[in-house]
């Protein structure tokens, strides 16, 4: 899930925010090395050629890593809260590859608002959170438990 700004600004979060299979730059490995970075494979068009995707665990990162420069808090909660149905075994990994400690602080934090199920059966033992604070919005508040700064009022535009 790569959003608007992002193909107009020629970067990809995806990139930047979860690391590639071992060997692949662009995500295109094995099959079990796909499943591990959070993308699968679909075959698409009339001669069913492989298009790469992103898995529902692993879009929700990337568009994590566009909070709030490009998307909104709300925007990210509204789609956060639909995301009832997660697999914590193949978020997991996911989590684990991910590279910014931000994104992962927020997708925590996130799903703890909403109290999702799934948060329970995911084993977090080897997601680094990294040290120190994070300020995402100005003004806004510290949540003293994933130590980032979020909006006093998550409908809040920005």
């Amino acid at each position: 899930m790569i959003s608007h700004s992002s193909l107009i600004s020629g970067r990809n979060p995806a990139v930047s925010a979860v690391r590639h299979p071992r060997g692949s730059k662009s995500g295109t490995g094995t099959g079990n090395d796909l499943l591990q970075s959070g993308c699968m494979r679909q075959p698409w068009g009339q001669w069913e050629w492989p298009l790469t995707l992103s898995s529902p665990e692993r879009a929700i990162l990337e568009l994590l890593d566009e909070v709030p420069q490009y998307e909104t808090f709300h925007q990210a909660d509204v789609l956060m809260e639909g995301l009832r149905n997660l697999s914590p075994r193949r978020l997991r990994p996911v989590l684990v590859a991910c590279r910014s400690v931000k994104v992962k602080r927020l997708f925590l934090w996130f799903a703890e608002r909403h109290q999702h199920a799934w948060l329970k059966k995911l084993d977090r033992k080897d997601v680094d959170l990294g040290h120190g604070k994070r300020m995402l919005v100005r003004g806004g508040k510290l949540d003293r438990k994933f130590n980032i700064t979020v909006p006093e009022s998550i409908d809040a535009v920005g």
